[in-house]
């Protein structure tokens, strides 16, 4: 059976660098299930594969679409597994990568079959959304689903508003309109997951975050300033550069604030993985041959078994 081979890990674990070299090794290219990396106009705030890096190996879902267009888990679901189905006719093993839960999940599990949300409503949560701002938002969502509230990306008011529009429709929390129910897949996935000491994690990330900034994030910003109430803008990075360029806070306070989210937004990224039982868990700090070796035996153990 053909093998999606996922790699995972929170944000500046070092997942990009690994999923090239085993790519290589393989011959196969990478898929990246980041919900921010398939927008063109936001490479450097999302850390979005570079032209080099794309030229060692084809990447696809990176830079495909513009932030006016509106992208969803859902349609990654489908368009992911269409361009797995061409990619597993070319060869046996497939690397995916990215941080975006959801967008993980989608593949690997599928997505629930929700209520359709009435315009209407969805009208008055915008509305309210827009007076009251996103602190509104965070305590709707942690009044109305607690158990949603923990694994949410809290920053993020789209889901936040997905949440409170079907709890309005249904009467019943969004967690529990889900029902985990893993669909079948056509090909095997081995999840990887990549970690380090949190300390050096939290350090690797604020050392990023001053490398995005000295690469332009801030002119990156400045270019989509005009359109920053899309969806596609509504993360970490960018919210808080609007907020200086709308003269909230300095510079330094934006850098800091970008800092401090990712490191929150990190810390949600591991909680949420280490739920799953299936990721084979490696150190980023091993060589990437050790870690290559070890994907490899188990690539291999997997096909022992099915055979």
């Amino acid at each position: 059976m053909k093998t999606l081979l996922l790699i995972l890990g929170p944000t500046g674990v070092g997942k990009t660098e690994l999923a090239l070299r085993v790519a290589q090794r393989y011959g196969c290219p990478i898929v990246s299930c980041d919900s921010r990396q398939i927008f063109r106009e936001i490479p450097i705030g999302t850390a979005a594969p570079t032209a080099e890096e794309q030229q060692r190996v084809k990447h696809y879902f990176v830079g495909e679409r513009s932030i006016e267009e509106d992208y969803n888990a859902g349609q990654y679901e489908r368009d992911a597994l269409q361009l797995l189905a061409t990619l597993f006719a070319q060869h046996e093993v497939v690397v995916m990568t990215g941080g975006s839960m959801l967008y993980a999940d989608a593949v690997c599990k599928g997505l629930d079959d929700l209520p359709s949300v009435p315009p209407f409503v969805r009208a008055d949560v915008q509305r309210e959304y827009e007076t009251k701002g996103l602190a509104w938002l965070q305590s709707e969502v942690q009044r109305l689903d607690p158990a949603y509230w923990v694994e949410v990306d809290q920053q993020n008011p789209a889901r936040l508003a997905h949440c409170v529009e079907l709890c309005r429709v249904t009467g019943k929390p969004y967690s529990a309109l889900r029902s985990h129910t893993t669909k079948a897949r056509p090909f095997r996935i081995l999840k990887i997951g990549l970690d380090r000491p949190r300390a050096e994690l939290y350090a690797r990330v604020d050392d990023r975050v001053k490398q995005m900034m000295e690469a332009g994030l801030l002119e990156e910003a400045k270019a989509v300033y005009p359109k920053r109430a899309l969806n596609s803008l509504q993360t970490v990075g960018y919210k808080e550069l609007f907020a200086y360029l709308d003269g909230e806070y300095d510079l330094d306070r934006a850098i800091e604030l970008i800092q401090q989210n990712s490191r929150h937004y990190a810390k949600r990224q591991l909680t949420w993985f280490r739920r799953d039982n299936e990721i084979h868990w490696l150190n980023a700090n091993d060589d990437y041959e050790k870690n290559s070796d070890s994907i490899d035996g188990l690539l291999r153990a997997g096909s022992v078994q099915e055979e």
